[in-house]
């Protein structure tokens, strides 16, 4: 029977660790020893707690022997030399490092485990509980959005384009009814299921009451009279008065300020209309059209008389087809007065610059900056007038070509010319009637035209600025007739401030230097 030295041995086993990590049949037919000898040699160094390998071929499935050979071995090594023993032995040094909280863990007390153990089973109970729970929100949802989908495709389950606070009635009521509940039943929120008709939860809690769905009242509730509402003989005299000769062609935005010069108040404008809309007598007369917003160029603001002035020439047609006349007219913003006005024969720039200088001599206002706006007409451009402002001063402001609306103060006058109920519709037959004619109109315009941008004040009341203490009358004949019925008024008086400053085109930005702001 042949002997092995130690050495030899020692040699022999190490091909059953890393690196080779043979097995022991393979070093049996390499080394021509028998396999029973090999495996009596790795028990006797197993029993001497040296790490050998077992049956398989992997470090992860050594005995716990070994691996508590490995611990003992790799305790009083340093860092350097645990990768080193690592390497010769095939080892991570992971593996060694979880092998010893292994051993760690063996050597707890059974309380510590059953605690570990415990909690362990808790957060599992916690984990399982919210995927419970996280699984019947999800069914719920599906629920949800079936029933929402079933509901979506019912074509009467839309209130349609029906607005706030129309009456539903009865029937479609309990049908919208049926189909909330239906969906609510099959798995939907209840708001989520009104959102899809249309409604509110809130509409649904009042529309279903008491296990019934209710009808709406509003049709049969008992509505009380308004404290402030006319009586039947205040009415007729609305009537009355608008039918009079002397306020038959003038608008209720007229007439009330009118009377209340005269001391006179028997309801509000608005009242006026209601009044006459009712009875069938607020239509529309004249030849006016709708109006068309246009933008509007650079702005120049007053805050008094002779500051910004705007002028425009306008046809005046004769009786005879082709023919006109030309008036031209001058206007101050501020006040709305026509400070200037004449009547040619023909368009030309030298009678605008001989009207423009007599019309300064009559409003005495050479000392004073002003502004002329106008259109980009000919004799607005014309070398004539150019020279005539450049010589009194006066700056030129132009409106862009082809835009009436930037010109507003000159068309609305012309507009107010010549839709007045006097109008000759056939034309003037001659240039001495037409004369006559505008100056009628001027005078009229003038002194007594309740001009409603000037808050039913005349032109020439508010160019003298008189505006103050007319406007402050009336607010007295109105808080006298306040204080003598309370009741007819739900808010404050009619409004009888003083219009401030006038914006010409307002928006945007004005020159800074050439009218002082208010």
């Amino acid at each position: 029977m042949a002997r092995y030295s130690p050495e030899r041995k020692e040699a022999i086993l190490k091909k059953l660790l890393p690196p080779h990590n043979l097995t022991v049949a393979e070093v049996a037919r390499e080394e021509g020893i028998a396999v029973q000898t090999l495996y009596h040699w790795r028990d006797i160094v197993r029993k001497e707690g040296r790490p050998v390998p077992g049956k398989t071929l992997t470090t992860d499935d050594w005995s716990a022997e070994a691996k508590f050979a490995v611990l003992i071995e790799t305790a009083p090594l340093s860092e350097a030399e645990l990768s080193q023993y690592c390497r010769e032995k095939g080892l991570f040094r992971e593996q060694v490092q979880q092998w010893k909280q292994d051993c760690l863990a063996g050597f707890q007390t059974s309380e510590v485990q059953t605690k570990t153990i415990k909690q362990q089973a808790k957060a599992d109970r916690a984990e399982i509980k919210s995927l419970q729970r996280e699984l019947r929100y999800k069914e719920k949802a599906l629920a949800e959005a079936a029933a929402l989908l079933v509901l979506r495709k019912k074509p009467q389950c839309a209130l349609g384009g029906r607005q706030r606070g129309e009456l539903t009635p009865l029937p479609e009521r309990i049908e919208l009814i049926a189909l909330i509940q239906e969906a609510y039943t099959n798995g939907a929120r209840l708001y989520k299921a009104c959102a899809e008709t249309g409604l509110s939860k809130r509409t649904y809690r009042r529309w279903y009451r008491a296990g019934q769905v209710q009808a709406d009242l509003r049709p049969i509730a008992a509505r009380p009279e308004p404290t402030n509402k006319l009586e039947a003989h205040e009415r007729q005299q609305i009537l009355s008065v608008c039918n009079q000769e002397e306020y038959a062609s003038l608008p209720p935005s007229q007439i009330v300020p009118t009377l209340l010069d005269s001391g006179i108040y028997i309801a509000s404008e608005s009242s006026f209309y209601r009044v006459l809309n009712a009875h069938g007598q607020l239509n529309h007369r004249g030849r006016t059209q709708a109006a068309v917003n246009r933008s509007k160029p650079l702005s120049y603001r007053a805050d008094g008389p002779n500051q910004v002035w705007s002028w425009d020439i306008t046809y005046l047609a004769s009786t005879v087809k082709g023919q006109f006349y030309y008036l031209y007219m001058f206007e101050d913003i501020y006040s709305r007065k026509i400070v200037g006005y004449e009547v040619h024969e023909q368009e030309c720039g030298e009678y605008a610059a001989a009207l423009i200088q007599r019309c300064m001599l009559r409003e005495q206002c050479f000392n004073t900056p002003l502004v002329l706006h106008s259109d980009n007409g000919a004799p607005m451009k014309s070398l004539a007038m150019k020279a005539k402002l450049e010589e009194l001063g006066i700056t030129a402001s132009l409106s862009r070509p082809r835009v009436s609306n930037d010109n507003p103060f000159s068309e609305s006058l012309f507009k107010t010319l010549k839709y007045r109920p006097q109008w000759p519709k056939s034309g003037f037959s001659s240039l001495a009637g037409a004369r006559e004619w505008v100056e009628k109109f001027v005078k009229w315009y003038n002194d007594e035209h309740k001009h409603s941008q000037l808050n039913f004040v005349s032109p020439g009341q508010r160019h003298a600025q008189l505006d103050n203490a007319i406007l402050a009358k009336r607010k007295e004949v109105l808080e006298a007739a306040k204080a003598r019925r309370p009741t007819r008024w739900s808010k404050d008086v009619r409004n009888c401030e003083a219009v401030g400053a006038v914006t010409l085109n307002p928006d945007k930005a004005p020159i800074e230097g050439v009218i002082n702001a208010a």
